[in-house]
């Protein structure tokens, strides 16, 4: 067993599933994989019972009834990984917009450089984007100014979603206390660990937009971070936050 586990949601990814789980397996350093599939009708979580044959022991799969959201996907692969011992969990998209040769990056800079929080930053350095219409790069760059603005994280890339975490951090936080399940559940997740003390560091990516299957980003997901973030920073006078092990 790896002291790493990738966790990918995934619904209706038959293009890029084997395509990104061989990807992740063929890095040098050694990477499990959890899928969380949740009901894809175009048969996902039979392509990955598939490959389970091949990768015995490092290739997990949790099916889910229907769409219950990004959020609620991350959750359930957290408190699986945090059960089954895992030092460095990730968050990773099925569909190659997060590079897998970018994964010893970000674990090392939880692993040897001090992290906390790994993030995966399109904008820590630039705007590192590809192959989005101009106006998606602009609405998220500057979702991203709100976002540090009205919570005072130092974070250039509030809504990434590729990410390594220490064990630590997703045991700290209360994560039945965590309520966003779209793109503000990126944000809430970044935002707690910034309250609960962890150390959060942006490793540069450059983001491809995904070349084959359906982007699952809508303007209700897109919304809900914009007024969350409200949300979060008022609730935040009023909650104590867990504080990290000294």
């Amino acid at each position: 067993m790896s002291e790493c586990i990738v966790i990918i949601p995934t619904y209706n990814e038959k293009e890029n599933i084997e395509n990104i789980i061989r990807a992740v397996m063929g890095q040098k350093a050694s990477f499990d994989i959890l899928i969380i599939d949740d009901g894809s009708p175009d048969g996902t979580a039979g392509i990955v019972k598939a490959l389970q044959k091949e990768f015995t022991d490092r290739l997990f799969l949790i099916e889910r009834p229907g769409k219950q959201g990004l959020g609620t996907a991350y959750i359930c692969g957290f408190k699986w990984a945090i059960a089954h011992k895992y030092d460095y969990i990730f968050e990773m998209d099925a569909d190659f917009s997060h590079n897998p040769d970018d994964l010893p990056r970000l674990y090392a800079a939880c692993k040897e450089e001090g992290a906390d929080v790994a993030v995966g930053s399109r904008y820590s350095n630039g705007v590192n984007v590809v192959n989005w219409p101009l106006g998606r790069v602009l609405m998220s760059y500057y979702a991203s100014v709100y976002v540090r603005l009205v919570t005072g994280m130092r974070v250039a890339d509030t809504t990434a979603g590729f990410k390594c975490y220490r064990r630590e951090v997703l045991e700290t936080i209360q994560l039945d206390k965590i309520h966003f399940k779209g793109y503000a559940f990126q944000i809430e997740m970044k935002f707690t660990a910034y309250k609960c003390g962890f150390k959060i560091v942006e490793v540069p990516i450059i983001f491809i937009n995904r070349v084959l299957g359906v982007s699952k980003m809508n303007s209700s997901i897109f919304g809900e971070a914009l007024f969350g973030v409200l949300k979060l920073k008022w609730g935040s006078f009023f909650k104590k936050y867990p504080q990290r092990c000294k």
